[in-house]
Formats: C-alpha cells, sequence, structure tokens
C-alpha cells in the first residue's frame, strides 16, 4: 500500500518558490530511505505525506485515502504516522504518559492507548525509563521516546525525519534492528544524512535534489552508481555522490 504523490506542488508563500512542484512520485512498498542534501525538499515531501501540510495543487493517497479529502483525513492519519525532525515533547509527562497521550490523539481508546504505551517504549529500549519524565531525558533517549510515539498506534506507514540525529552508535544501531523487524509489518518512509547498513534496513533508495527525485530503486541499483575505483566500504557515499556531484549529505 504506497504512498504516491500525484502532480503536487507546494510553497511556503506566495512570494517564493515552490519546493516541490509537479512531483509525481509512488513509493515502493516496505522499507524506503529518502536522501538528498539541506534544502532538497525531504522534509516538506514527509509532512505533505503526514498531511501536517497541504499541497496547493495535486494530491497525496495511501492505498485509497486522500489526504486532501476532509472525510478520508481521520482514516488517513490513523494509518499514517510521522515523526518529525524537530519533534515536540511534554517534559512534564512520564514516558508512559506521554507516549499514551499520543496514542489517544491518534484515535485509541485511553484504556487501550496506556496499555499499548509500555511495548512501544520496549521496542525503542527504554523500559527502565518508563516510570520517568520526558523532561528529564537526554536528547538521544527523548529522540527514541519520539520514536516510541510513532510507533504506539499501530499504523501502517512511517515517516521518520531524522530519526538517527542525537543517537550514539548503538542506539543507531537499535534503530536499524527496529527497522528490519518491523519489514512485513509496516511501511517505512526514513529521511536521513546517515547511508551506513542501507543493504541492511531498506529495500529502496530515493534521492531528492530540489524538490525533484533524482533517483529511485533498490539498494544494489543505487550502489551500481559508485565510481568503479570507491573502496568497498565507502561504496554508497560513492554512489551518492556520482548521481548528485559533489553535493554533501
Amino acid at each position: 500500500m504506497p504512498l504516491h504523490y500525484q502532480s503536487c506542488t507546494f510553497r511556503y508563500s506566495r512570494r517564493t518558490r515552490p519546493v516541490i512542484d509537479r512531483l509525481d512520485l509512488r513509493f515502493s512498498p516496505g522499507n524506503t530511505v529518502l536522501l538528498g542534501p539541506n534544502g532538497a525538499g525531504k522534509s516538506t515531501l514527509l509532512a505533505l505525506g503526514a498531511s501536517a501540510s497541504a499541497p496547493q495543487r495535486g494530491e497525496i493517497r495511501f492505498g485509497e485515502l486522500r489526504s486532501t479529502n476532509r472525510k478520508s483525513l481521520h482514516a488517513y492519519r490513523r494509518r499514517v504516522s510521522w515523526l518529525p525532525q524537530r519533534a515536540s515533547l511534554l517534559s512534564g509527562l512520564t514516558c508512559q504518559e506521554h507516549v499514551a497521550y499520543v496514542g489517544w490523539l491518534k484515535g485509541m481508546r485511553e484504556r487501550d492507548a496506556w496499555r499499548a504505551a509500555p511495548a512501544a517504549i520496549e521496542r525503542v529500549g527504554l523500559t527502565a525509563k518508563i516510570k520517568d519524565k520526558a523532561g528529564t531525558l537526554s536528547g538521544g533517549q527523548q529522540q527514541r521516546l519520539a520514536i516510541a510515539q510513532a510507533l504506539v498506534h499501530d499504523a501502517e506507514l512511517l515517516l521518520l525525519d531524522e530519526p538517527t540525529v542525537g543517537l550514539d552508535p548503538t542506539q543507531r544501531r537499535r534503530f536499524h534492528d527496529l527497522l528490519v523487524e518491523l519489514r512485513g509489518s509496516v511501511h517505512v518512509i526514513v529521511s536521513t544524512h546517515d547511508i551506513a547498513d542501507l543493504d541492511q534496513a531498506f529495500d529502496e533508495v530515493v534521492v531528492l535534489e530540489n524538490g525533484i527525485p533524482r533517483f529511485q530503486g533498490t539498494v544494489p541499483e543505487f550502489e551500481s552508481h559508485a565510481d568503479s575505483q570507491s573502496v568497498p566500504g565507502r561504496r554508497l557515499e560513492s554512489a551518492y555522490s556520482e548521481l548528485l556531484g559533489s553535493v554533501e549529505l
């Protein structure tokens, strides 16, 4: 059940150029990594997919649901979960209260949200902090809590914008393991600058530049763009550089 952008145009004001202009893009099922330089439109694309922003033209579909249709918007938001780049946490709530609250906002019954919160928290390795207030967590722990709130209501699609920011190498490894675990049960689109372990965690790569998809394909197809002289451990970085010149991740 892929996410589909159909002839989408979005600009932040009438006086600015479109961030995305007449975009047609259909994501494949499974785990997709969204790459591109700063300012490429990755965060805007995910915000549109989450219905946090609305295109001035075109529409966005998840299966038969349209984010631009008021009648289907509630069902759309229940099935699509979004973790923005700068997630806001309610510092006075405990981890369980916070995750349960987000589940309730997504339409879960209060009792069901409370019962589902511990499992979501366990999946991100924060069970020991479940009774701690969000404001007492470290930056990396707060990021993991934000991921838990995206998981609590059993969405069918997760849109995660830079979810590994602030995580140490061990925590990033746990996150990639979580993506592997989610395969087959939920679709995931991750915007990131971290291209390590793409072959293990992702099925598809999309490279965005100036709101335009420059590449869409499997991880092996992406890697095939690497310079033939690149060393084995740097082939993914080489592929990115070859696709976009010398633009930095």
